[in-house]
């Protein structure tokens, strides 16, 4: 297992929940909800933030796949999101998130949470999975999770 603190990034259309994870990899937690730029570059500024104050190694960013494997339009969005941060000079893995905004609503409504009350938290439970899921990977296996995003520059560190 690598060491360092690592973000997850849940890419939606109006919101992006982000969550973290200590330095030795063993439990993420929620960090916030980012608002989705609708022009510009304020998002990816905001990540790049919370990056920097939680001296994140990489970014574990969603790829919403459909059941059966195949891409989809949430795909298409993910990817690019994800080629923005690396153009932006962060490392970034994109990671399976086959049901994980399905799962995080189910533990909110076993909460009692209303679907209401979700909204504002339900992309940082989100995020939440999928970093707790790619952190338990690579602990498993050893290896990093999922594939890296390169841009045409190549990886830059954080």
């Amino acid at each position: 297992m690598r060491s360092g603190a690592r973000l997850g990034i849940d890419v939606g259309r109006a919101r992006i929940g982000v969550s973290r994870c200590d330095a030795g990899g063993l439990l993420a937690v929620p960090v916030e909800t980012v608002a989705r730029a609708a022009d510009g570059d304020d998002d990816v500024r905001r990540i790049l933030e919370l990056a920097a104050e939680f001296e994140a190694i990489e970014l574990v960013v969603g790829n919403p796949l459909s059941l059966s494997g195949a891409a989809t339009p949430s795909t298409d969005d993910a990817i690019a999101f994800a080629e923005r941060l690396a153009a932006a000079g962060a490392a970034v893995r994109l990671v399976d998130e086959r049901l994980s905004t399905v799962s995080a609503q189910q533990a909110l409504r076993a909460t009692g949470k209303s679907s209401r009350k979700q909204r504002p938290i339900v992309d940082q439970v989100a995020a939440v999975i999928i970093l707790q899921h790619a952190i338990d990977a690579e602990r498993a296996s050893g290896n990093p999770p999922g594939r890296s995003v390169d841009t045409d520059e190549g990886q830059h560190p954080l």
